[in-house]
């Protein structure tokens, strides 16, 4: 064998190993930028299961799927062009944007909390179908759902983005490409599942099988306690999120208000707590980051109250 040949073997090995390298490191990037968007991935899965409730009980995953489809055709051909020219020719942006986004995250937040104990609206739900044929129902169901989806998608993308920011152009692109499915297919495979767990139960309840039927019963009186347990945790991950987002925000922007004030409680909350420290001091982190949501989303949400009754 020729020594310009074995040269250009060993080369072949090198890119070879590089390339695996490079696929590893995307696949450990893609693993950090989904879980930075934990949060907006709970609310999501939280919201979603509302579409389909009150739906024929065989049209559930159906719907789920087209769903599904809307939100990947959301992430692939609308959010990932934007977020790679974002990233390319205005950066500077992607940081107000954030902030952008979770200023709204903590207005849905605080609003759901503001209907929740001091109800205001007129009953009318914007996304509610205004036809009794099915099919219009159907459609008016999932068209409100990728609508909300476009802007959950959005914040997804955006904190994904902000997390890959200082990789390569086309490994950000393969990123955001592998969140897009991870996220996606998670999301709506958990979705799913939740919305068929009470015809799970009531199967098991049906069976000839004894042992399980007590499962079944469980399950079936399970689920509205399950569907109020994620409308609760959606909320709370809504105010987490977008006020840490805004916290960090304005950190970037030379603000330390109210950042600071929540690192130093937290270092002083966990001294002395011990191996348990670095529990206490994110507890600290998450919950002060909830409460600035709080407060921002608050705000928010009486300022477009009052707009909304001047401009009626």
């Amino acid at each position: 064998m020729s020594v310009g040949l074995i040269a250009l073997l060993d080369d072949i090995a090198a890119l070879a190993k590089l390339a695996a390298a490079s696929l590893d490191d995307v696949g450990a990037a893609a693993g950090k930028a989904s879980a930075k968007a934990a949060g907006v991935v709970i609310d999501d899965a939280a919201v979603t299961p509302r579409y389909v409730t009150g739906l024929s009980p065989e049209r559930e995953l159906p719907i789920i799927a087209r769903i599904a489809i809307g939100s990947l055709r959301n992430k692939l051909l609308i959010l990932l062009p934007a977020a790679l020219l974002l990233s390319a020719f205005a950066p500077w942006a992607l940081t107000p944007l954030l902030m952008l986004g979770g200023s709204y995250l903590c207005f849905e937040g605080a609003e759901k909390l503001i209907e929740k104990w001091l109800p205001h609206g007129d009953g009318h739900d914007d996304d509610a179908p205004v036809s009794d044929d099915p099919t219009h129902i159907e459609q008016s169901t999932i068209s409100g759902a990728v609508r909300t989806d476009l802007i959950l998608s959005a914040e997804i993308m955006a904190i994904a983005l902000a997390s890959v920011a200082h990789l390569p152009l086309w490994e950000q692109a393969v990123i955001l490409v592998v969140v897009s499915l991870l996220i996606t297919v998670g999301v709506y495979g958990v979705v799913a599942l939740i919305v068929k767990l009470d015809d799970i139960g009531l199967h098991l309840c049906k069976g000839e099988t004894a042992a399980l039927q007590p499962v079944g019963r469980g399950l079936v009186q399970a689920m509205p306690h399950v569907l109020t347990a994620l409308t609760v945790a959606g909320t709370a991950a809504m105010l987490w999120v977008g006020g840490g987002i805004v916290v960090h925000g304005l950190e970037t922007l030379g603000i330390g208000f109210p950042g600071h004030q929540i690192a130093e409680l937290a270092h002083h909350l966990s001294e002395g707590t011990g191996a348990f420290a670095p529990v206490a001091e994110w507890f600290v982190h998450a919950f002060g980051s909830a409460l600035a949501g709080l407060v921002l989303g608050g705000m928010i949400a009486l300022l477009w109250m009052g707009f909304n009754r001047l401009r009626r």
